[in-house]
């Protein structure tokens, strides 16, 4: 097969794989029945005078369903901790006990349950997109390199439908990862 053909599969691969993987690092951020520490994950706190991930100045124990546990290493560390969990408004007042910060979730409503599975399906559609636009580019490629005549019409035909597979197979992966975290979220 053409070394160009093959950078193209390649390419275009690692590419609908980042989109997947986005997709899952989104859902990771959505509210399901359990809570998750990725909900804490993007919050960073002065440490130091440097902003850090709270996951790497302490430890992040979930408790039960709805119940996070933030113990700092360094308890002098505790009121910056709890200021950026207040300035990243996840939806809890953080309580601080001294030793650790508490989180307690309530429960979700079947309303706001709903209105998160929508937002799944939104970012699976803008995943499902991503992937579209990347098959695109790449049959764009495959089109003018078959112009410039650098691989033939049949080379071009056999690669068009291999990219189209792989297409198939990544939209059949962001659906099966959207079935699963709608299962999540509707769970009661």
């Amino acid at each position: 097969m053409n070394e160009e053909i093959t950078n193209i599969f390649h390419s275009t691969q690692e590419s609908m794989e980042k989109s997947l993987q986005a997709l899952k690092k989104d859902f990771g951020m959505l509210r399901s029945g359990r809570v998750s520490s990725s909900r804490v994950d993007s919050i960073k706190a002065d440490y130091y005078g440097t902003l850090t991930p709270l996951s790497q100045m302490s430890s992040i124990v979930i408790q039960d369903a709805s119940t996070i546990i933030i113990t700092p290493w360094d308890k002098s560390l505790l009121k910056n901790i709890e200021r950026a969990l207040q300035e990243a408004n996840i939806g809890v007042t953080p309580n601080n006990d001294g030793e650790c910060i508490c989180l307690s979730f309530p429960p979700m409503t079947k309303e706001q349950r709903l209105e998160i599975a929508k937002e799944a399906k939104a970012m699976a559609e803008k995943a499902r997109v991503a992937i579209r636009n990347i098959r695109q580019d790449s049959n764009n490629t495959l089109k003018k390199l078959e112009k410039v005549k650098t691989i033939t019409e049949d080379e071009s035909k056999k690669a068009h439908t291999s990219i189209q597979k792989y297409t198939d197979e990544f939209v059949k992966k962001i659906d099966d990862a959207l079935k699963l975290k709608e299962d999540e979220i509707l769970k009661v």
